[in-house]
């Protein structure tokens, strides 16, 4: 199921020609990580978010809004696809919380920064590994440090 929906946003975005960049789990599985897949999660830029929203209209199961939960400080819309929970960030002012310092700080995903893996039958733009580690470190849930420990 994870690749039907895979393939419905990624088909979504490249037809509209919207950059967009893989994060969380998905990206951990490309760099190694044997986890089961929660959901798909990506960003896009700013200027491409409301484009993505339209686009995915009819799939939408959490509307498009600024959200602060579980570490995450910015605007995203979920959509449900076979079940499957696909997360499109938009990447302006996106900030995550540092269990280290107890304080929110930016997340700068840089579009001309990935790696292109095959994942899900898809060749897909994922945050490269150290730009990964280095936001789950920041992160420090527990199934960040998982990752981390899967992907080294």
């Amino acid at each position: 199921m994870h690749q039907l929906a895979a393939q419905w946003v990624v088909g979504l975005l490249r037809d509209r020609n919207i950059p967009f960049q893989i994060c969380g789990g998905l990206a951990a599985k490309g760099y190694g990580s044997k986890r089961a897949l929660n959901d798909i999660d990506l960003f896009v830029p700013g200027e491409h978010f409301a484009a993505v929203v339209q686009a995915g209209q009819a799939n939408i199961s959490k509307p498009a809004t600024h959200y602060c939960e579980e570490g995450w400080d910015l605007t995203y819309v979920q959509f449900k696809y076979e079940g499957i929970k696909v997360e499109v960030g938009n990447a302006d002012g996106a900030q995550i919380f540092d269990a280290a310092s107890q304080a929110w700080v930016p997340l700068n995903i840089d579009f001309a920064r990935y790696e292109t893996v095959n994942l899900l039958g898809l060749e897909l733009p994922l945050m490269f590994k150290d730009d990964l580690i280095r936001y789950k470190s920041v992160l420090s849930r527990p199934v960040d440090i998982d990752d981390i420990r899967a992907i080294r």
